[in-house]
C-alpha cells in the first residue's frame, strides 16, 4: 500500500493523557490485534504473542509523551512496526539465549529477512494492518445498520457473492443490495476518516 494513510494525530495527542481511558481503549482495540496477529503470522504461540503485544504497548504507553509527531517524518504505523520488530527480534534472541532453539537455522533466516528498522513497513505488516483496521471500523458500523442492509454488505463485498444471489438469498431487489453495500461502505471509510485519519 503505498499511499496508506496515517494514524489520526488527534488521538495520539490524547494518547499523552494517561487518564484518557477511552483514548487508550481505542487505541488498543485498533492496534493490540494488529501487534498480535503479525507476531502470531512469525510463527510465535499464543501466549508469546500477547506477550509480545504487551510489550510493545507498554513502550509506546512509554514513549507517546514524548512523540513529537510529523506525518512528514513518516507514519506512526511504520514507527510502531519498529518498535514491534524490535519487541520480535528480543524474543528470538531470548528464546535462542534460553537454548529453546529449534537446533536449525530457520530462525536466523527469519532474522535476516526482516526488514531494516529504517526501511518501511513490510507487506505481511501492512496486510495485517488493512485487517485489523476493517474489523475494528466493521465492529463499530456492523450496529449502525439494519441487519439487512449488513448482510448485503457481507455477502457482496466480503463473501464475494452476486448482486443476484444476494438479493435471492436475502429476499431484497438487487438494487437494494447495491444501495446496501454503498451505504456501508461509506460508513466504514467514514469511520476510518475519522478516528485513524485513513
Amino acid at each position: 500500500m503505498a499511499d496508506s494513510p496515517n494514524t489520526r494525530p488527534s488521538l495520539l495527542l490524547r494518547l499523552r493523557d494517561s487518564r484518557d481511558h477511552a483514548a487508550w481503549t481505542q487505541f488498543v482495540k485498533v492496534y493490540g490485534p494488529l501487534i498480535y496477529g503479525f507476531a502470531r503470522k512469525q510463527g510465535i504461540q499464543d501466549a508469546d504473542a500477547a506477550d509480545v503485544m504487551q510489550e510493545s504497548l507498554r513502550i509506546v504507553a512509554q514513549a507517546i509523551k514524548q512523540l513529537d509527531y510529523d506525518p512528514r517524518r513518516g507514519s506512526f504505523r511504520g514507527w510502531l512496526f519498529t518498535v514491534v520488530r524490535n519487541q520480535l527480534l528480543r524474543f528470538w534472541s531470548r528464546q535462542q539465549r534460553a537454548g529453546r532453539g529449534s537446533g536449525d537455522s530457520s530462525v536466523l533466516e527469519w532474522l535476516q529477512e526482516l526488514p531494516s528498522p529504517d526501511g518501511p513497513p513490510d507487506a505481511l505488516w501492512e496486510e495485517e494492518y488493512d485487517r485489523c483496521r476493517f474489523t475494528w471500523a466493521a465492529e463499530q458500523v456492523r450496529g449502525q445498520v439494519q441487519p439487512a442492509t449488513w448482510q448485503a454488505f457481507w455477502k457482496t463485498a466480503v463473501e464475494g457473492q452476486s448482486g443476484q444471489e444476494a438479493a435471492a438469498a436475502l429476499g431484497i431487489s438487487v438494487a437494494a443490495v447495491y444501495l446496501a453495500k454503498s451505504r456501508v461502505m461509506a460508513r466504514l471509510k467514514e469511520q476510518i476518516r475519522q478516528v485513524l485519519g485513513d
